[in-house]
């Protein structure tokens, strides 16, 4: 098996900004929030992933919750280890007298640094792996979306996480044109909140955005299945008082529409870096969509309209990086050039 020997145990991580996936044995066996809730005076851990999400925006002073991944990259390099840490003990190893030897493969954004990548690299081995391995984010997608990366054929994948948008033409197991900006779901939430404000004098978290998101979040002001108006409370920013206000998806696509546009240019980027026979792929094979932020309402039929190609949303984009990464790790010595 290459570099992962028959006594140690292999997972693969998506360490994302909104949500850390941990795949073993070819199963997603942890999916959670990445966050953690901390007790300011004991730097006690209180509560990770989902459990401290829920304590996000409605904690006393003496407890904190921090997220330590800002844009893709590690922000807060102990939280970051006590995160996967505590991910880590929610997989369900086999008991065994020993603790078991941890080989990793951790996908991250391409347009990450240096710097950046030898933050995951510590934060893991801190965190119990002996060893550890990088896959970038958009090639992980597109291994999870099912394409033949190591074909003749080029792809184009976009993948919308919570902190970094990904777009990368791949073609012959390498990429071929990439480009990552750090505009992506986050950005979505504080558009959300900006317009909450400006539009309807009221002030939300980053739940209530979030959920406005998830319910009439849409990409375009005019949709063939629009959903229900949502409900929405917050704090009035005049009286203080707490208030509801009704909201409906062509508004928040307006809201939205700022972040879109940087992502559109950021494609229309890296496509006019393509190289011509590739660009003829892509004109047949069109761009595959991945990432929690591709799930918005008419977002595959936008950028459809923008490019005039095929758009194709991948089955489960959520777990789409998470998939690729657990294949990668499964077919090692497939994809060695590809591990870092």
């Amino acid at each position: 098996m290459g570099l992962f020997t028959f006594m140690s145990r292999e997972i693969a991580i998506d360490l994302g900004t909104a949500n850390t996936i941990v795949i073993y044995n070819d199963k997603v066996v942890v999916d959670e929030p990445s966050i953690i809730a901390i007790e300011r005076k004991t730097n006690k851990v209180l509560a990770v992933g989902k459990r401290a999400m829920m304590m996000h925006g409605r904690t006393p002073d003496s407890i904190k919750t921090v997220r330590p991944m800002k844009d893709g990259v590690i922000a807060d390099f102990q939280s970051t280890e006590v995160l996967m840490r505590e991910l880590i003990k929610m997989v369900p190893f086999k008991k065994s007298l020993f603790p078991p030897a941890l080989r990793m493969v951790i996908c991250i954004p391409s347009g990450i640094t240096e710097v950046e990548e030898r933050a995951v690299r510590e934060s893991a081995e801190q965190s119990g792996a002996r060893e550890v391995r990088l896959i970038h984010e958009p090639m992980a997608a597109a291994i999870g979306i099912g394409l033949d990366v190591m074909g003749h054929v080029g792809n184009m994948v976009v993948d919308i996480g919570g902190g970094t948008s990904e777009i990368a033409v791949i073609d012959l197991g390498g990429i071929v044109s990439n480009k990552s900006i750090r505009i992506a779901g986050d950005d979505f939430n504080d558009d959300i909140k900006e317009y909450m404000q400006k539009a309807h004098n009221i002030s939300i978290g980053d739940y209530s955005a979030e959920k406005i998101k998830i319910e009439v979040g849409a990409a375009l002001p005019e949709l063939e299945n629009p959903p229900e108006d949502f409900a929405v409370h917050g704090r009035d920013l005049l009286t203080g008082i707490p208030k509801e206000v009704v909201v409906n998806y062509s508004e928040i696509a307006h809201a939205l529409d700022r972040s879109i546009i940087k992502i559109e240019a950021a494609i229309l980027n890296a496509l006019e870096t393509t190289p011509p026979e590739v660009s003829s792929d892509i004109f047949k094979t069109g761009i595959y969509l991945a990432g929690g932020g591709s799930l918005l309402r008419g977002l595959d039929k936008r950028f459809s309209l923008k490019t005039n190609l095929p758009v194709h949303l991948a089955e489960d984009p959520l777990r789409a990086v998470a998939r690729g990464t657990g294949v990668a790790l499964k077919n090692f010595d497939k994809f060695t050039f590809l591990i870092r």
